[in-house]
């Protein structure tokens, strides 16, 4: 609901919100970005960490908010959804923008493709391996792919984001920063880290309620609107703060912030969700297909990286078409032109 309530629901207005939010939204990750910048140095926190931890945690609040507003509502499955497309958005388009609006290609480095994309490929299957469990020891009564994912299932995610940030500690550890970070203001820049993410969730928020309210009036089907809609308008942020380290030439920040982003999202949002509400159910027939879409957009982005340790022009557009295939690929299942996700 735009505004609670207090703006006349129609077309028009949801257009407006929309217009206004994305200009907040904007400025919200410029902080975000600015802020978190000046505590890595602080710190002393490599690039790749800066990108993959403060930046994406705080660039992935949005989803995690929707996770937890669609849990409560008794509607998991439409936040999972959200989550999954999102990702997919992540890692094909958010890469592709920052290397079709730079002027040279956005490079990359050994620790992101061997660390964080090669991460991000086990935290996909960890994921899909939690929601087989709950299908195989939590079965839904009368559906042969169904299933609860509990409480004690959803702790598997959380423990392996656990090790995740071992491993950046460790990398901290390891990092000698040449960094002068005696001139930064440590409260006011977490106070302008804090009013960033405050002005996002907020945007985002508003910003999800008038697509929402476009989809009603348009009478677009919710899956379509999830997977493709609601998941860009929740990465916006992403968007906005890798394109900008891409072109101020931070192409480890901008990079981490997409795997890190979405890292965060599968391993924390989504059981995070299932904690609050104690036990959610997860249809097996969506999700397979849906994460078998994610394994591959991430082995493409996976290759196009290793290559020459950068990502070209050429080739981020070779992503950007990935993405236009996936949403026809999803249109197409919307009409019935294809039956491939069952019960969606």
């Amino acid at each position: 609901m735009v505004l609670g309530g207090f703006l006349p629901n129609s077309p028009a207005v949801h257009v407006l919100v929309i217009a206004v939010a994305t200009g907040l939204i904007w400025f919200g990750s410029g902080w975000l970005e600015s802020s978190a910048e000046h505590l890595a140095s602080h710190y002393g926190l490599p690039a790749v960490v800066q990108g993959s931890i403060v930046v994406a945690v705080g660039s992935s609040f949005p989803e995690l908010a929707s996770v937890v507003f669609t849990a409560l509502a008794g509607s998991f499955d439409m936040g999972v959804g959200a989550i999954v497309g999102s990702a997919i958005f992540n890692i094909l388009v958010i890469p592709g923008l920052a290397g079709t609006t730079t002027d040279e290609d956005v490079e990359s480095s050994r620790t992101i493709v061997y660390k964080e994309a090669q991460f991000y490929m086990i935290a996909v299957s960890v994921l899909l391996i939690t929601f087989a469990l709950a299908v195989i020891y939590y079965p839904t009564d009368g559906a042969s792919l169904g299933g609860n994912l509990t409480r004690p299932l959803a702790v598997i995610p959380l423990l392996l984001y656990g090790l995740y940030l071992f491993i950046q500690w460790q990398d901290v550890r390891d990092h000698e920063s040449g960094d002068d970070a005696s001139d930064v203001a440590v409260l006011r820049q977490w106070g302008k880290l804090a009013v960033g993410l405050l002005v996002i969730l907020v945007a985002v928020e508003q910003l999800v309620g008038a697509v929402e309210g476009l989809n009603h009036t348009f009478g677009i089907p919710q899956f379509l609107a999830g997977v493709t809609i609601i998941a860009a308008a929740t990465s916006l942020p992403d968007t906005l703060v890798s394109v900008r380290a891409a072109r101020t030439g931070s192409g480890a920040t901008s990079l981490g912030n997409v795997l890190g982003s979405n890292t965060f999202d599968l391993l924390v949002a989504i059981p995070l969700g299932v904690l609050i509400v104690g036990a959610a159910p997860v249809n097996f027939a969506v999700a397979v297909p849906m994460m078998g879409v994610l394994t591959l957009a991430t082995i493409l982005l996976f290759v196009v990286l290793r290559t020459d340790l950068s990502l070209t022009g050429s080739e981020s557009y070779v992503l950007l078409a990935a993405y236009l295939l996936f949403v026809a690929w999803v249109v197409s299942e919307t009409v019935g032109l294809t039956d491939v996700i069952q019960g969606a």
